[in-house]
């Protein structure tokens, strides 16, 4: 039989998890926990093989409770629960030691089929989860996409007209003609598909080529 310490302050959550997994032959719920203090005592006797984990208990963050657990038990695989899915809670519980997330709004096949997936040395994220993550990946994807590639000329350009000068400013400073300046400066109206030179700079900057 495996056992499983829940850590949650709220009891509908203890009461529904223990529900969920009453008639399965090899999992129990062999102790609960309201606070992150509780826990600790629990654990410091105990080395119960899936530990469920609130992310947001009354007396300290779920995440700094997991990387204390960490310290001292490498053994006890770790889920963190909580109803936010946000992928910045997911990366540091990840970060913290869990195993994986899981949604409180999981049904039981999720709950059983979590705990089986970090029994057998894997990262479980919950589907929910999974979606925010790719969500994120896919528009950080994009966003590279559309940044406009300019060459280290125009980046020196860019950079003495975001300063205020103008062309033949710009000419004798980088030891160009003027008609030079002003091809780069039209290659790059094109390429940040700027109208005149205030909106080229603005979208340098909404990109971050520009500080």
């Amino acid at each position: 039989m495996l056992s499983i310490l829940v850590v949650d302050d709220h009891p509908l959550v203890t009461d529904g998890i223990t529900t969920m997994l009453k008639d399965t032959n090899h999992l129990q719920v062999v102790a609960s926990c309201r606070t992150g203090w509780e826990a600790i005592q629990f654990l410091a006797s105990n080395t119960p093989d899936i530990i469920l984990l609130d992310i947001n208990l009354p007396d300290m963050d779920g995440t700094n409770l997991c990387a204390l657990i960490r310290k001292k038990n490498r053994v006890s695989k770790i889920l963190g629960l909580t109803s936010v899915n946000e992928t910045s809670l997911i990366s540091n519980m990840l970060k913290q030691g869990a195993n994986g997330y899981l949604l409180k709004n999981m049904d039981r096949t999720e709950l059983i089929l979590a705990i089986e997936e970090v029994l057998n040395g894997k990262i479980y994220l919950s589907k929910a989860a999974n979606e925010k993550l790719l969500e994120q990946f896919n528009g950080i994807q994009d966003a590279v996409a559309h940044v406009p590639v300019i060459t280290r000329r125009e980046k020196e350009v860019l950079i003495l007209l975001d300063e205020g000068l103008n062309g033949p400013q710009i000419a004798e400073r980088l030891f160009l003609s003027p008609l030079t300046v002003e091809t780069h400066r039209k290659n790059l109206l094109l390429k940040f598909n700027a109208g005149n030179t205030q909106q080229m700079l603005k979208a340098a900057r909404g990109f971050k080529i520009l500080a």
